[in-house]
């Protein structure tokens, strides 16, 4: 591999007014005196490679230290953002699973039967009890589940895994000691097998893409079955003017989303508890009026009947019944806007009686009205209530569309983090809660996918075909996911997980090959949509591990850096540099290409590695992590940045600020051994004492001749107001802006994926210094070219 590459100068203004700090924000160094910032002490390892330790507290949504009235605040707005999907399903649920007509009346009730064990045994029991355990400390979806699996095991494809990693409060897992064995023999498996390392991102991947196909066709689905109810008040209302409305409305919905989850939610809420409201009691008003013995339904004894009686057209059917738990996935995926206890508090008094009765209404109602399979909701509805349940059901419809909207967002800012998706914008909308996100690119390719469907289809059977895939998908490889966390992380009994495998898993099983068989009836088209996404992730995910890769291996050895930072050809130059790459075990190769370009240094240079820890969130106040690089005289300082996969970067947050006092919060502190090396330096000899550290809790020194501190104070101050001149001559971002080719001997496969794919996302997509909001007047680009 070889480098090549110039040194892009982008208007380099950085003594102008702009660029110095305004005075209210700058720290006088006499208030640093022996001042202590949040940091821990370090290891003595080499100081291109130290890595961060302690991150304490979790500021998200924590069920055991939130109060019971944000619980119920959360709850009441979960409801208008969770369960629009499920909730929505009953307006198709027995269309889709009699397309053909009713054969038997007994027929109604093993449908009913398997729907009611379908939402106890998934949704209740799985998603609510077991599911929402597996939380990353708040935080759900198939990639909390991911993050979770590599925080135990080292399976991530990118190695910039740290020994300090595991003191990170929120990363250690604890967990109990029994049943070790069968963890640790899993574990190793894992982490020796590069196949199992690539499979595990492969299925997270899939999840992903699922649950963004999910945020397609939900809306789909949902609003052409409301806006069609308008059929039973008149029959001048063609299935082209229904899909035009339904263009218009989803439409509508997609613009609303800027205004963010917190609002929408309290908007969305109230006309869902209505909802509720309609369904469940129009399901007790048919259950007697119409049949009361659907309650045998409870019986599974009818379910085999079933069976029994239509064998191959039974098993068919039961992708029609699988449309009875759509949204399910974002119970979990939309956890981390809420909270656990929220989500279960919401569902079980809410939600499953609501859906229950109104199954057994329609069920009770189908039961003296075989005929009326076609559109059994609204055929079912007391003429007086038509008009308002209809009004309350497109309203339902389109906030159906939200559940599975808000879960592409927070599972998609969940992906950048661990670098598998392209840079985007991420918009935190609200100050009060955090985790409710918005993506305006993603928001508008939801939208146009929406209508392509809606127009293309314009048929709720093929796009619930479609929809059936998806869900079921989604929910296996959740499962699959969970049982490993069973074995290496709650180390369950076993017997409690073979239970789970054998009745989760065969449920899942048993509808997934039923939705399978109705690929060529639409069901095509989340696996179309699952291959373009992965299409992207997968480029992305492997050029951004492959620069990594070739940074590592050419990252500047300690003896190199010195000897270009010494050389006499380099000048030094008022201000401070931030030197920004994704390396963390060393100086990135573009440093060198930097300064044989421009043989100049900054007063003070930081090398700012930005690093992602598969934990949802880092506080700001413990996200840097400093240490020294030689020559220590030439104020050289190497720090790594550290974002959770829910971080919202430099949203609220001068990054830049937070940094330089941080750094000065570093230097303030004379305990680091590499602030005591200097000290250490007899006067008479000029050897040092003792080459190791001074031990950072008991401040022990053996061997080592008292340091006075009027003179670690006196250099402590120096060095402080150095960077305080350094910072009010100007601060210059240094962006490596990397270009990526194929290299020799390539194959064609590769050419594509670096020359043409991966290049082409990237010209589209957002830039580095748009991510960190870094002023264009004081950005400096590096420009080289790295042949992979």
């Amino acid at each position: 591999m070889e480098m090549s590459g110039d040194v892009v100068l982008v208007e380099d203004n950085h003594k102008t007014e702009e660029s110095q700090p305004e005075e209210e924000e700058e720290v006088p160094p006499q208030l640093l005196k022996g001042k202590k910032l949040s940091w821990q002490k370090l290891r003595r390892f080499d100081s291109l490679d130290i890595e961060s330790s302690s991150v304490r507290g979790h500021h998200g949504h924590d069920s055991k230290t939130v109060a019971w009235t944000v619980i119920l605040h959360l709850a009441f707005q979960s409801i208008g953002i969770v369960y629009g999907d499920i909730g929505t399903s009953p307006l198709y649920v027995f269309a889709s699973t009699f397309p053909n007509g009713i054969k038997h009346n007994d027929d109604i009730l093993g449908v009913l039967s398997i729907i009611f064990y379908t939402l106890t045994l998934i949704p209740l029991v799985k998603y609510v009890f077991i599911v929402l355990r597996a939380n990353d400390n708040g935080d759900g979806g198939t990639f909390a589940l991911y993050s979770l699996v590599c925080r135990y095991a080292k399976v991530g494809l990118i190695p910039s895994q740290q020994a300090e990693d595991q003191e990170v409060s929120n990363f250690q897992l604890e967990l109990p000691n029994n049943r070790l064995k069968r963890a640790s023999w899993l574990k190793s498996k894992l982490e020796n097998s590069q196949f199992a390392k690539f499979f595990l991102l492969f299925a997270t991947m899939l999840g992903t893409s699922m649950v963004i196909g999910d945020g397609v066709l939900t809306p789909c689905i949902s609003v052409l079955s409301a806006v069609g109810g308008i059929k039973e008040a008149t029959s001048a209302m063609s299935d082209d003017m229904i899909a035009w409305i339904s263009v218009a409305i989803l439409v509508l919905l997609f613009s609303a989303q800027r205004f963010g989850t917190d609002k929408v939610g309290y908007t969305f809420a109230p006309i869902i508890c209505i909802w509720f409201a309609f369904i469940g009691g129009i399901g007790i008003f048919n259950f007697f009026k119409f049949d009361t013995t659907v309650i045998k339904a409870l019986n599974p004894q009818y379910i085999f009947d079933y069976f029994k009686r239509n064998k191959k057209e039974a098993w068919i059917s039961l992708g029609g019944t699988v449309l009875s738990i759509t949204g399910t996935e974002a119970l979990f995926a939309d956890v981390g806007h809420f909270t656990v206890k929220s989500i279960q508090i919401s569902m079980c008094s809410v939600i499953y009686p609501a859906l229950i009765l109104a199954y057994a209404g329609q069920a009770a109602f189908l039961r003296k009205h075989n005929d009326l399979i076609g559109d059994p909701f609204f055929q079912s509805i007391p003429h007086t209530l038509y008009w308002p349940v209809f009004v309350i059901a497109v309203m339902a419809a389109i906030i159906a569309s939200q559940a599975m909207i808000s879960g592409s967002f927070s599972i998609i800012q969940q992906s950048l983090s661990l670098g598998c998706f392209p840079r985007v914008k991420i918009v935190h909308t609200s100050a009060k809660y955090e985790g409710q996100v918005y993506i305006p690119e993603i928001n508008y390719l939801l939208m146009l996918a929406c209508v392509g469907v809606t127009l293309g289809f314009r048929s709720t059977a093929r796009i619930g075909n479609a929809y059936g895939i998806a869900v079921v998908f989604v929910m296996t490889l959740t499962s699959s996911f969970l049982v490993l966390i069973m074995i290496m992380i709650w180390k369950t009994h076993i017997l409690l997980i073979i239970s789970y495998v054998l009745v989760f898993g065969t449920i899942e099983l048993i509808y997934l090959s039923s939705v399978l068989y109705k690929f060529d009836q639409g069901g095509y088209l989340p696996l179309a949509f699952a291959a373009i996404l992965m299409t992207i992730m997968y480029v992305w995910n492997d050029v951004h591990r492959r620069k990594y890769y070739y940074e590592l291996d050419h990252k500047i050895s300690p003896d190199k850096l010195k000897e270009l930072v010494t050389s006499t050809n380099l000048s030094q130059m008022p201000g401070l540099a931030i030197f920004y790459s994704e390396l963390v075990q060393g100086i990135p190769p573009i440093f060198k290409h930097y300064v044989s370009n421009v043989p100049a240094l900054h007063s003070v240079l930081v090398f700012a590695s930005i690093k992602s820890l598969p934990i949802g969130k880092v506080p700001a106040d413990e996200r840097f992590l400093f240490c020294r690089v030689e020559p220590y005289e030439l104020n050289l300082f190497r720090c790594v940045v550290r974002y959770g996969y829910t971080d919202v970067r430099n949203e609220q947050e001068p990054f830049e600020n937070l940094l330089i006092e941080r750094l000065k919060g570093f230097i303030a502190d004379g305990e680091f051994w590499l602030s005591q090396n200097d000290l250490n330096k007899d006067d008479d000899s000029g050897e040092y004492l003792d080459e190791g550290r001074v031990d950072g809790e008991n401040n022990e020194h053996k061997d080592v001749k008292q340091v006075d501190e009027e003179k670690q104070q006196e250099a402590i101050d120096q060095e402080i107001e150095a960077v305080n001149q350094a910072w009010c001559a100007g601060v210059v971002h240094l962006i490596g802006e990397n270009e990526v080719v194929a290299g020799k001997g390539a194959s064609v496969a590769r050419r594509i994926i670096i020359d043409y794919a991966y290049n082409f996302l990237k010209r589209n997509l957002r830039q580095s210094e748009k991510v960190f909001d870094i002023p264009h007047k004081r950005m400096l680009k590096v420009g080289m070219t790295y042949e992979l």
